[in-house]
């Protein structure tokens, strides 16, 4: 069994208060969990409008398929949420 672990840190400029960030939050986090079968939960920075950590999981018996899918969802973010810049992000392999 190999669990996979990556780490997303966002910036969300249009985000002018916590209402604003839980609604972009809450739609990307619903589309990462249906479309790559990930589990996801915003992990820090609850209290900064415009600053988001993501923690994304999952599991599998091929570390490269987890590498894949992690890898998917992050590029899915950079490539189709206009709304959200990634500014660093971490793959882990467990």
């Amino acid at each position: 069994m190999v669990v996979g672990t990556c780490t997303v840190e966002l910036h969300l400029p249009q985000a002018l208060s916590l209402k604003d960030k839980r609604s972009v939050i809450k739609s990307l986090i619903a589309h990462l969990r249906q479309a790559f079968n990930v589990a996801a939960a915003e992990i820090d920075h609850q209290d900064f409008p415009q600053s988001a950590r993501l923690g994304l999981a999952t599991i599998s018996n091929d570390a490269g398929h987890i590498h894949a899918t992690l890898e998917g969802a992050v590029r899915w973010i950079q490539a189709h949420r206009r709304d959200v810049m990634v500014v660093d992000w971490e793959i882990a392999i467990l």
